[in-house]
């Protein structure tokens, strides 16, 4: 199996966007979009966008607003730019098969809505969304399938939206899931490859390890599963799993059950730097850093 090639240093194409901030994200989206497809309406685009941010930001009647810490409003936005980068670079090297602007559409819809399973009704006043880690797949396609409808999408339409989704799944292999259409899988490697990459590549990933703990945590406490078979003990050993994580799990993911669709993001494409697996390596590095330093040998004094 290939490795990924760590790039250049991080450049400067590593683009700002603030993804603290919906109407800004849609915004990126919007032009990248018009863009790419011209001819194209942003009337999806613009309802989808606006959905989300009332949806995630407690807003819409029957749901409360994201109360998670880690996957929270700001993840789904870091996925969705490098979703938009990825697709981007996909289309400017002219791969086939080529996404239309319909299919494109489909694509920024299951990135918007993949973790809206972390939602929690309004009635549900225990505890946080992050409870709902197990089965917030499948929470999610619950709410894409009653809600995409409602914007005109038809059967086919939605079962791609869900597919994508479907792929986000960390034990889920794509190699194995069966799709419609060729672009169906197009979209969820794309996906699944920004759901990674989005989060380890920020800035403030390594501060973020100590909350994604309490996340898995509060799960694992809600379907009573054992401490034997917890992923994580403790937030040092998240720390300390990390950076094997990234490098036996998710970089082997990348490259093979994703179909390296990661090459996309170089600038320029195929050889040029890719920022997001320079920003990742540069996290990993800190993150072994502190770990060092946290576990390294105490000096005993004479």
């Amino acid at each position: 199996m290939g490795r990924l090639k760590k790039k250049s240093p991080a450049s400067d194409t590593f683009p700002y966007v603030d993804t603290k901030s919906a109407p800004a994200v849609a915004v990126f989206v919007e032009k990248k979009f018009s863009e790419m497809y011209p001819d194209a309406s942003l009337a999806w685009l613009e309802t989808i966008f606006q959905d989300m941010d009332t949806l995630f930001s407690g807003r819409h009647p029957d749901y409360a607003a994201v109360d998670l810490r880690y996957h929270d409003l700001e993840h789904t936005l870091q996925a969705t730019v490098c979703m938009v980068l990825l697709l981007e670079g996909r289309h400017a090297a002219g791969v086939q098969p080529r996404l239309n602007a319909r299919q494109f559409e489909l694509g920024i819809s299951a990135v918007l809505l993949h973790d809206s399973g972390y939602l929690k009704l309004r009635s549900d006043t225990v505890g946080t969304g992050a409870k709902y880690t197990f089965c917030h797949v499948l929470r999610s396609c619950a709410f894409v399938a009653s809600y995409l409808p409602t914007l005109g999408a038809n059967d086919y339409e939605v079962e791609a939206v869900l597919g994508a989704i479907n792929c986000t799944g960390p034990t889920k292999e794509i190699s194995r899931l069966k799709f419609r259409e060729p672009f169906e899988r197009i979209i969820g490697c794309a996906l699944a490859t920004a759901d990674y990459l989005g989060q380890m590549a920020a800035a403030d990933y390594p501060e973020e390890l100590s909350i994604l703990f309490h996340e898995f945590k509060e799960s694992d406490d809600f379907i009573h599963l054992p401490p034997s078979r917890r992923a994580f003990k403790s937030e040092t050993e998240v720390a300390q799993r990390t950076p094997m994580f990234w490098k036996k799990f998710v970089q082997p993911k990348l490259e093979s059950d994703y179909q390296a669709v990661y090459r996309f993001l170089a600038r320029p494409y195929p050889h040029g730097p890719n920022a997001y697996l320079d920003a990742v390596e540069k996290n990993i590095t800190e993150i072994e850093r502190r770990n060092a330093v946290k576990f390294a040998p105490k000096l005993k004094k004479k």
